[in-house]
C-alpha cells in the first residue's frame, strides 16, 4: 500500500526474490508508468529491475488492493500543525484492506510511526473484523534505506521487526528473511516505532551540531569544511558535514513524533530542529545581504543562481527541502532580482522555472549552493563571482 520512495522499491525487490507482489497507489499515473516499466522516481538501477519482475509476471500495480495474504503499509506520515504527526495515510490505508483480510493474513506498518500506532491500527481492525483478533498476523517494520543506494541497502541492511506479539513478530521475520540478507532483530511494534524515531533523532542532532558550527565559523571568519575535517582527525570525533538545514521526509520530520508526544522530556530533540530549521533561514539571510552588498557596490541587481533543490544530492527528492524554503525566500524577498533556479534532477517544476546548471552558473554574479549534486562539482571557482557554498562543492 503506497509506491512511493520506498514502497516501490520494497515491491521490486520482493518480487525479485521470487515473491508475487500487488502494489497499490492511489495516483493513477504512478500505476500506468509502474506497470509501463518505467520508475517516477530517481533510483540508480532499480528502473531496469523493474521491467524484469513486470515481464515475469511477479509484479503488477492497481489503484485499489487487491486479495493477498500480507498487507504492507507504506504510506506518508506526515505532521499537521503544530507538528503534530498526522497519522490519517495509514488508517486510510489500512480500512482499504480491511474488507480483504482474512485468518492467517500478516499486516505490516513501514510507514515512520509515532509510538503506538501500530496497536492502534491492530484495535481498528479488530473493532470492524472481530472475528480476526488473535488469527492474524500485525507487526512493525521500519525501513532504513539511503535514497541512490536502495537496491544494495534494502537487501543488506539490519531490519527491527515488533510484532503486537511474539507470533506476529515471527511471521513478519518469515516474509522479510525470503530478500534481506541482514539480521532481522525482534523486539514489539512500540520500541520497533520508537526505534525508528530514535535513529532520525539521532541524525538530526549530529547535523544540527555541524549547522551550528558552521553559523559559528562564519562569524569568527574560519573555514568550517577544514576545521571539521581537522576535528575528525581525533579517534573517537566524527563530525558530519553542515548543509543549509534538513530535509526529506524522515530526518526533518521524524524527531516531531518525539517531541509532540514528550515535550518537557525531549528538550535537545526539540532543539535540534530549531537549529536545523533556523540554518534555512540563516542562508536566506545571507543570500538577501549579498544581493543588497551587490547592487551597492556595482550600482546594479545581480543575476543570482540557486544551485539545488532537492534535499540531498544526486536525488528528485524535494520533500521538506530547506532548498526550496531558501529559494521561496529570495523569490519573495527579492522580486525585483533576476533569480535562476537550478535543479538538474527534474526536468520541470509547477512553482519554478528551472535552468540548466553550467548555463545558470555562467551567467550569475551569485552562485548559491544549497544542494551538493555531483555535476555542480565540475564547475571551477571563480573570483569574478559572489560564490556562497553552503553544502561543500568547494570546500571554501
Amino acid at each position: 500500500m503506497g509506491l512511493g520512495y520506498i514502497g516501490l522499491p520494497t515491491a521490486i525487490i520482493a518480487a525479485k526474490h521470487g515473491v508475487e507482489i500487488v502494489g497499490v497507489d492511489i495516483n493513477p499515473k504512478v500505476v500506468e508508468m509502474t506497470n509501463s516499466g518505467h520508475l517516477h522516481i530517481i533510483e540508480p538501477g532499480m528502473e531496469e529491475m523493474l521491467k524484469e519482475v513486470i515481464g515475469k509476471g511477479k509484479f503488477k500495480a492497481y489503484t485499489s488492493p487487491q486479495m493477498s495474504d500480507a498487507y504492507f503499509i507504506v504510506v506518508p506520515t506526515p505532521f499537521k500543525n503544530g507538528h503534530k504527526p498526522d497519522i490519517s495515510y495509514v488508517e486510510s490505508a489500512t480500512r482499504m484492506v480491511l474488507p480483504l483480510l482474512k485468518e492467517g493474513d500478516l499486516y505490516v506498518i513501514e510507514s515512520t510511526s509515532p509510538v503506538g500506532t501500530t496497536e492502534q491500527m491492530a484495535e481498528l481492525i479488530y473493532s470492524s473484523r472481530p472475528e480476526l483478533k488473535g488469527k492474524m498476523y500485525i507487526a512493525y517494520c521500519p525501513e532504513r534505506v539511503l535514497p541512490g543506494n536502495v537496491i544494495y541497502e534494502l537487501v543488506h541492511n539490519d531490519r527491527v521487526i515488533g510484532g503486537i506479539d511474539e507470533a506476529s513478530t515471527q511471521k513478519a521475520k518469515e516474509f522479510y528473511a525470503q530478500f534481506v540478507q541482514g539480521t532481522l532483530h525482534s523486539t514489539n511494534s512500540k520500541t520497533a516505532e520508537m526505534c525508528k524515531l530514535t535513529e532520525n533523532s539521532c541524525r538530526d542532532s549530529q547535523i544540527a551540531f555541524a549547522n551550528e558550527l558552521s553559523i559559528i565559523c562564519d562569524k569568527a571568519g574560519i573555514n568550517v569544511w577544514e576545521l571539521i575535517e581537522l576535528a575528525n582527525k581525533h579517534p573517537r570525533v566524527n563530525i558530519l558535514q553542515p548543509g543549509c538545514g534538513v530535509g526529506g521526509h524522515c530526518i526533518a520530520v521524524d524527531p516531531y513524533f518525539i517531541s509532540a508526544e514528550f515535550p518537557d522530556e525531549a528538550r535537545m530533540i526539540a532543539m535540534a530542529r530549531e537549529v536545523n530549521n533556523g540554518k534555512a533561514e540563516w542562508c536566506a539571510t545571507k543570500v538577501e545581504n549579498a544581493i543588497l552588498r551587490f547592487g551597492k557596490e556595482k550600482g546594479r541587481k545581480p543575476v543570482v543562481a540557486l544551485m539545488g533543490l532537492a534535499f540531498k544530492p544526486n536525488i528528485d527528492d524535494l520533500r521538506e527541502s530547506p532548498s526550496m524554503q531558501i529559494a521561496r525566500t529570495i523569490i519573495k524577498q527579492c522580486a525585483d532580482t533576476e533569480i535562476l533556479v537550478v535543479e538538474p534532477n527534474i526536468k520541470e517544476h509547477q512553482e519554478f522555472t528551472l535552468t540548466e546548471y553550467r548555463e545558470a552558473y555562467n551567467c550569475a554574479d551569485i552562485a548559491v549552493f544549497l544542494t551538493a549534486h555531483s555535476p555542480f562539482r565540475e564547475l571551477e571557482w571563480s573570483d569574478e563571482k559572489v560564490i556562497l557554498d553552503f553544502c561543500g562543492i568547494f570546500k571554501r
